[in-house]
């Protein structure tokens, strides 16, 4: 596995800044948005494409923000026109922090290690998926992955209230299927993607 550049590689001059206010938005998009309503609050970005976001539910759509044509910053999922997962591109996308602590294209194994001591002073209970993702499931977060020119690093996926719960977890959360599509979350002797399952098992309701 490549080397990843230390904490804030890929952060250019225009990346915004946004707070994450955990399972009630990150920056200027607050769950429960409709599509126009973030398309009004990203004036810097435009519409880049429709996408259906998970093939087990075709309900999900998926929309790219980006300010160059093929470049998204923003990856927008909605349930029935309401938004309820944010994705942050590593490369392009916005700074996003937790506590004035950088969450976008950090070095992995350093942003777990942040999570892990919060975990054991009790501040949040930190859970693992089947990639191997860490998450708060009380914060609404997970932590991905992204290739990028300085190697590997982080990318925050965030969640609303009503996709919380096991939200690390790619069989049973809500998380869309394209988020868990990559490389896993890196550990010792592993340097490869995992494919994603054809179908994910059948969850009750996304409400």
């Amino acid at each position: 596995m490549a080397a990843a550049e230390p904490r804030g590689a890929g952060k250019g001059p225009a990346r915004p800044d946004w707070e994450l206010m955990p399972l009630e938005g990150v920056g200027p998009l607050w769950f429960g948005m409709r599509v126009t309503e973030v398309a009004a609050v990203l004036p810097s970005m435009s519409e880049l494409r429709r996408f259906p976001a998970d093939p087990s539910f075709p309900e999900v759509l998926g929309v790219e923000f980006g300010t160059r044509r093929a470049e998204p910053a923003v990856y927008a999922y909605f349930l029935d026109d309401r938004l309820s997962c944010v994705a942050v591109d590593a490369a392009r996308g916005p700074q996003v922090t937790l506590w004035g602590r950088e969450l976008t294209a950090c070095v992995p194994a350093d942003l777990e290690r942040f999570l892990l001591h919060a975990h054991g002073c009790g501040v949040l209970d930190v859970s693992y998926g089947p990639r191997g993702n860490p998450g708060a499931d009380g914060l609404g977060l997970v932590l991905r992955v992204q290739d990028v020119a300085g190697g590997v690093v982080t990318r925050p996926v965030v969640v609303g209230r009503n996709w919380a719960d096991r939200c690390t977890d790619d069989w049973e959360g809500a998380v869309p299927e394209c988020e868990w599509a990559g490389r896993p979350w890196p550990r010792a002797g592993e340097t490869g993607s995992r494919p994603v399952p054809a179908a994910r098992r059948a969850r009750s309701a996304r409400t």
